[in-house]
């Protein structure tokens, strides 16, 4: 298939109300889409906090059978989490002018635009997103802004925190491989190998951003691929989309589905905000999942209606509590 090459000019998303043929992709996947995981296609929930010794023996498994988990218990703060999400906002929002002052290519492998692996399609994706070195945080983005300022202050103060988080991260989760391996506490601590293999370890951080799409199935965010390092944490937000291809012994390629992984735990809880309740009233809504919600939404949308009405606390409930 013909290459593209990783052009300097940007491409204005939200200008557009179809998606141009540049941006069309119309092969046809051979692989079923499963729209949620579930059942023997749930994919492994590894929970760093609870059960040491479970994680460990699911993180095995995983390694085996899938090739990626859904990691819980981490520890890296959710407000950390949503400052970062702020800040590639931000960044991608910046204008054209500033962004292909950072274009990748030629001396720069690092930069605004789209990563290698995609200059090997015929057609472009529905995404952008920048490239970096998180060692290198502050002399990188001087290309985005050449005069300082709070932005970029702020930008590099919240990138440079989000990199030691998860730098101490990899290296709990790497010690988690090692031990699903057999070795010892002693042998990770002492072994001259281990030792190595952490101190080689460098961190590449890849912000992706999905604008919203007029015809979401005539474009792609990303084409499939498989990420060519140690291991890669993915900074899942609440835009739909991402999908693992599930292979197994049981299964021929053909017959393996792409998993949708929701964003959004089954059992989440959906209400008010404490600091949205006046001191001595009640909750005006009821406290329900995210699945109740979604019914909620779904049976209002096409009549202009509201899900908040449905799930407004009648007299009869004027006891409900926040849960």
């Amino acid at each position: 298939m013909a290459s593209i090459q990783n052009a300097a000019t940007t491409f204005d998303f939200l200008a557009v109300n179809c998606v141009p043929e540049s941006h069309v992709w119309t092969e046809q996947k051979d692989y079923p889409v499963v729209p949620e995981s579930a059942g023997n296609d749930a994919v492994p929930v590894v929970d760093m906090e609870r059960d040491t010794d479970g994680a460990i023996a699911t993180v095995a498994q995983a390694a085996e059978e899938w090739g990626g988990f859904l990691l819980v218990g981490h520890g890296v703060p959710i407000e950390l989490l949503v400052r970062v999400e702020e800040q590639i906002k931000c960044l991608l929002a910046r204008p054209a002018p500033d962004k292909e002052r950072a274009a990748r290519g030629g001396e720069f492998k690092n930069g605004y635009g789209m990563p290698p692996y995609a200059l090997y399609f015929s057609k472009l994706m529905w995404s952008e997103g920048y490239t970096f070195s998180a060692a290198n945080v502050r002399s990188e983005f001087r290309r985005i802004w050449p005069d300082g300022g709070d932005e970029y202050i702020r930008f590099c103060d919240v990138m440079e925190e989000f990199h030691k988080e998860m730098r101490s991260l990899g290296e709990k989760v790497l010690d988690m491989f090692y031990k699903a391996l057999g070795l010892s506490a002693d042998h990770i601590a002492g072994g001259e190998v281990e030792r190595q293999i952490r101190d080689m370890m460098t961190a590449t951080m890849r912000l992706n951003m999905y604008p919203k799409c007029p015809e979401p199935e005539r474009a792609i965010g990303l084409a499939a691929h498989t990420d060519s390092v140690f291991f890669t944490f993915i900074m899942q937000s609440l835009v739909p989309g991402l999908q693992l291809l599930r292979r197994g012994p049981d299964r021929i390629a053909s017959a393996s589905p792409w998993l949708t992984l929701s964003a959004r735990p089954k059992d989440m809880k959906v209400a008010q905000l404490d600091t949205a309740i006046h001191p001595g009233s009640k909750a005006m809504f009821r406290v329900v999942t995210w699945p109740e919600y979604m019914v909620a939404r779904e049976k209002t949308f096409w009549n202009d209606g509201s899900a908040l009405t449905m799930l407004r606390v009648t007299e009869d409930e004027g006891d409900a509590q926040l849960a």
